[in-house]
């Protein structure tokens, strides 16, 4: 009878170790099948319009008598006024940066040729306004104020013209879902070609947005991009 009943006991745990280790075994399967994962890109992009444009207008004059130096650079920046206005620019647009006047006589060293002209000034002339394509059709017709006498800049780098674009926040909800979306079809290319079925998202991260031009011919065009990685779950 105690034979038995230690056979029945013997019998009960090898059952209930070999259950144990189908449902681990069984757990273990499905928690590697679980982390079956495929990572992708997303592109979301747009092509849009500046709509603020940045219009510095420098000149230069030089002289020997500073006080008639700074009556013919105020000369100047009416010249530029009258101009921008009968372009159709409005006068809030337009800022006036003080002139900076260089002595070249105090950068003379040892006994240098002494310069024709003791005094250079440069001034600046900012147009900041949404109106692109007025500012523009003004920039291509400047060479009227070059008729009047005035002598621009050379130094193109520090006086660049911008165009910036500050409708980004608008755009940002449909690109990033649209970069989502993307970014869902081609896990599901890959799914198809591997024989699985796209899961639930595992991680996500969402790239800066960038704001470019589109060509260094047209800085005015801008072309915003959004890049979204997105890891996915993959199935069976």
């Amino acid at each position: 009878m105690q034979k038995q009943q230690n056979s029945l006991l013997a019998l009960g745990v090898f059952l209930g170790l070999a259950l144990l280790g189908y449902l681990l075994g069984n757990a273990a399967i499905q928690v590697k099948e679980y982390e079956r994962t495929v990572t992708v890109k997303g592109l979301s992009e747009r092509e849009v319009s500046a709509d603020v444009v940045i219009w510095p207008i420098a000149f230069t004059e030089a002289g020997n008598d500073l006080e008639q130096l700074y009556l013919d650079m105020e000369k100047n920046v009416e010249k530029i006024r009258a101009y921008l206005t009968l372009k159709g620019i409005d006068e809030s647009a337009v800022s006036i940066n003080a002139p900076s006047v260089t002595d070249k006589s105090a950068q003379q060293w040892g006994g240098g040729e002494k310069a024709e002209f003791r005094f250079l000034a440069t001034q600046v002339v900012t147009v900041y306004s949404p109106q692109i394509e007025l500012v523009r059709d003004a920039m291509q017709d400047i060479v009227e104020l070059g008729k009047q006498g005035l002598v621009f800049s050379a130094n193109n780098y520090e006086h660049m013209t911008e165009y910036q674009f500050t409708g980004l926040n608008e755009l940002k909800p449909a690109m990033v879902q649209e970069a989502t979306t993307n970014a869902r079809a081609v896990a599901e290319k890959f799914a198809k070609d591997s024989q699985s079925q796209v899961g639930k998202i595992r991680r996500a991260s969402q790239g800066q947005f960038s704001i470019e031009d589109r060509d260094k011919n047209n800085p005015h065009i801008k072309t915003i991009r959004v890049v979204s990685t997105i890891e996915y779950y993959l199935a069976d």
